[in-house]
């Protein structure tokens, strides 16, 4: 009697390998690609992946952060100690700079992540990218839900949910014509729970606002803000020391912490699979504006 043997992989392996298929299928097809790196833990996952797609070899593709102005400190210390560490070439989108040059006006409250749109589009034609690899997952929102793995854009940067092109059996379509690109997920089928088994299981370094510690916040809306030279506390608000962990990171004025003593990454993980809401839906103030907020930014050109 012959025996055969079933070649199995994990579930997390699984995904890895999806994700270094996407990758190395973007790079063949395309011609300027860019990674959005913003030193956030699901553009630290895909950093790492781009690593492994391209070993032996050195990333062969640029990184770029669209820069509100507004960053935790530890973040961008993370992000430039990264990037010096693999080599690669950072490219910055400012947004204090459009603001300074005109192209973007500030908005009433402050909060900046909505302008980040033409900034991103401008240094998208600037630096002719065809493609731009971004960190965001199904499980996050509602609109990235709809999304598929290679999203086209049009010549002026904007999506349309309704008109998004097949990818059965992970065949992947880049063809485009000139001003138009692709917005690439390789995290599209992974989870927070998945992005957190992975960083455990490869050892990687996060900035240490991912981890519970002391911080001076302030509660609103239902959500834990920190007191920093980006949000200051309102009339009425008394701050107050927490500690807290940051669950995703993005523009200080409008990203909220929440309670928690898991200062590892084990402990990160028990919470993780036990909460119930995502970290957007969680921490993020900007997606509040109203029910469509984060789809009617990606229309825009947003990711």
């Amino acid at each position: 009697m012959s025996q055969t043997q079933t070649y199995r992989v994990s579930h997390l392996a699984a995904l890895e390998a999806e994700s270094i298929f996407i990758m190395r299928e973007v790079v063949a097809e395309l011609e300027r690609p860019v990674l959005l790196f913003s030193g956030g833990k699901d553009s630290i996952v895909m950093l790492r992946l781009a690593e492994k797609a391209f070993a032996p070899a050195r990333i062969p593709f640029p990184v770029m952060h669209v820069d509100t102005g507004h960053n935790f400190p530890e973040v961008l210390t993370y992000r430039d100690s990264r990037v010096e560490e693999l080599g690669l070439h950072l490219v910055v989108a400012s947004v204090p700079e459009a603001l300074e040059a005109g192209l973007v006006r500030e908005s009433a409250d402050g909060m900046r992540n909505r302008i980040q749109t033409p900034v991103l589009l401008a240094a998208v034609e600037k630096y002719r990218f065809d493609a731009l690899f971004g960190g965001a997952r199904r499980d996050e929102e509602k609109a990235r839900a709809k999304e598929r793995v290679f999203s086209f854009r049009d010549d002026f940067g904007q999506w349309d949910p309704k008109n998004q092109r097949p990818e059965l059996w992970s065949l992947y379509n880049g063809r485009h014509h000139a001003g138009e690109s692709i917005r690439v997920f390789p995290l599209s089928n992974w989870t927070e729970l998945d992005v957190w088994h992975y960083i455990a299981a490869e050892g990687l370094a996060l900035p240490e606002i991912y981890y519970a510690h002391e911080r001076e916040v302030v509660e609103r809306d239902g959500m834990l803000y920190a007191v920093n030279e980006f949000l200051a506390a309102r009339a009425g608000e008394t701050p107050f020391v927490e500690t807290v962990r940051y669950r995703t990171v993005g523009d200080a004025s409008c990203t909220a912490a929440v309670r928690s003593v898991a200062d590892t990454v084990e402990k990160v993980i028990e919470e993780v699979a036990a909460t119930r809401i995502t970290e957007r839906g969680a921490t993020r103030g900007d997606d509040r504006v109203s029910e469509a907020a984060m789809e009617d930014r990606k229309r825009e050109g947003y990711f």
